[in-house]
């Protein structure tokens, strides 16, 4: 593998990671031990977190970030009216290679593929056949657990931050019937919700922005905790998402933690500096897919590649 494009600053202090305050306001510092601590506990569970120095409230500046937050959401919206992922991921005819498990069921009107012995057996013990005794043969799909990456550091431009939000609420919403977490990063991370628990769109939207867009990029350390999270699932089921310009500076080669994920997916930011050899890099050893993407018109599409590719 070719040494990395730019060489990332050597951190002398083990990253933070933030997690949601208790208390509904800001967040805390959680340990995080990436292979040794499992999935982190939100505050309130087991440990005893500290307050970190700036507790990560809104500031009296509030009328500025309402604005942004509206524009946020309105474009989250917007990415999920144009991204129909429901239709694709939770399509009533679900392709012969899908994963999942194949099951015998009574017939509505949404498969054409009929378990000719169960309805034959059915039929004889009916003289008067109904719909009801039609049974068919579907797939149906597992739960499956996604984590999602989401990079507001420095080298992230508002708007970029702000499609990347926007990406996200629209994806909470879209993936309800599956276990998502989300981790937004920059030097440190801060996840924003663990996998597994229920999120709302608008309020996921709003904890991203809440987080300054400043600092260096470790897509290591934040690799590291979502394999953190996805610890224990089944590795058919699992994947991460990264959206980030993939301007890696800080902190160890990320593609030595991408290689253990068992998947990782990449939307590119390419609106302003970048690192396609890098992200090619991520996806490649994680074994998904790269895509770029320049404006939030180019989500949709994209998203539409990767989970259905």
């Amino acid at each position: 593998m070719k040494p990395l494009r730019r060489r990332p600053k050597t951190l002398e202090e083990k990253p933070d990671l933030l997690v949601a305050s208790s208390s509904g306001g800001g967040f805390v510092v959680a340990d995080h031990r990436p292979g040794k601590s499992g999935r982190i506990s939100p505050p309130g569970g087991h440990g005893a977190p500290s307050v970190t120095a700036e507790d990560g409230e809104l500031d009296s500046e509030t009328d500025a970030l309402v604005v942004v937050d509206d524009v946020a959401r309105q474009r989250a919206r917007r990415i999920a009216r144009k991204l129909a992922l429901a239709q694709v991921l939770h399509t009533r005819r679900a392709p012969r290679g899908a994963t999942g498990t194949l099951v015998t069921r009574r017939w509505r009107g949404d498969s054409d593929e009929i378990d000719l012995d169960a309805t034959l057996e059915a039929i004889a013990a009916n003289p008067l056949p109904t719909d009801d005794d039609i049974l068919v043969r579907q797939r149906v799909r597992r739960r499956r657990s996604i984590m999602l990456v989401v990079d507001i550091s420095g080298s992230a431009r508002g708007e970029q931050v702000r499609t990347a939000a926007a990406t996200v609420g629209a994806l909470v919403g879209e993936l309800s019937r599956d276990a998502v977490g989300v981790v937004a990063f920059w030097s440190a991370a801060a996840l924003i919700a663990p996998l597994g628990e229920t999120i709302e769109p608008d309020r996921v939207v709003d904890q991203l922005l809440t987080l300054p867009s400043q600092g260096l990029t470790n897509v290591s350390f934040a690799l590291s905790v979502a394999a953190d999270q996805l610890r224990g699932t089944s590795s058919a089921d699992a994947r991460v998402l990264l959206l980030s310009d993939c301007v890696h500076n800080a902190g160890p080669d990320p593609r030595i933690v991408a290689a253990t994920l068992p998947r990782l997916d990449v939307l590119l930011d390419v609106s302003g500096e970048h690192d396609t050899d890098l992200g090619r890099d991520l996806a490649r050893v994680g074994h998904g897919r790269i895509i770029p993407i320049r404006t939030d018109h180019d989500v949709a599409p994209a998203l539409r590649r990767i989970f259905t590719g």
